[in-house]
């Protein structure tokens, strides 16, 4: 497996450029978040490729450099399948500071961050701008849910978001 990451100025045929390398070496696109944000355009994606062409799809990989710029990673093993899952919701005027605060509690009770999604959207009856987030961690098989549900409660009360865990 190889992680890919993305960016480049936004315009058509991007995606259908990266997807030609894949397919030309024997590739397969195995899933990816991909997304345009202000202009740019930029992703993560997961695509097997046979060991044989591995070199050969990196240094094509260079070409796609002033269309795409690519940076490949060799994957690694993920967090046990068997830690429980912890999803949460994060709705709150926007303010510098949430995603770390959120971050660093996920992180001082050793949850891995499987996917963040965050955006900022107009609240045109109270003015101003709200933050919304959606997390989906796993908790460690010796996890304390209590403590780590607790801390985040805490946490929305004191930086004045609410907070749903799922």
């Amino acid at each position: 497996m190889l992680i890919l990451t993305v960016v480049g100025d936004d315009r058509a045929g991007l995606v259908a450029a990266l997807a030609e390398v894949v397919s030309a070496h024997g590739g397969n696109w195995e899933r990816s978040e991909l997304a345009e944000l202000d202009g740019t355009f930029a992703g993560v994606v997961e695509v097997s490729v046979p060991a044989d062409q591995a070199a050969a799809f990196t240094a094509a990989l260079d070409g796609l450099d002033g269309l795409l710029k690519v940076t490949a990673h060799t994957g690694v093993a993920e967090a046990p399948s068997d830690w429980p899952r912890l999803s949460l919701t994060v709705i709150g005027n926007d303010r510098p500071g949430i995603v770390k605060e959120i971050s660093g509690a996920l992180s001082r009770h050793r949850l891995n961050i499987e996917h963040l999604s965050s955006k900022t959207i107009d609240a045109p009856m109270a003015g101003g701008r709200l933050f919304e987030a959606t997390v989906i961690a796993r908790v460690p098989a010796d996890g304390d849910t209590a403590a780590i549900t607790a801390d985040l409660e805490h946490l929305a009360a004191e930086i004045q978001v609410d907070l749903q865990l799922g």
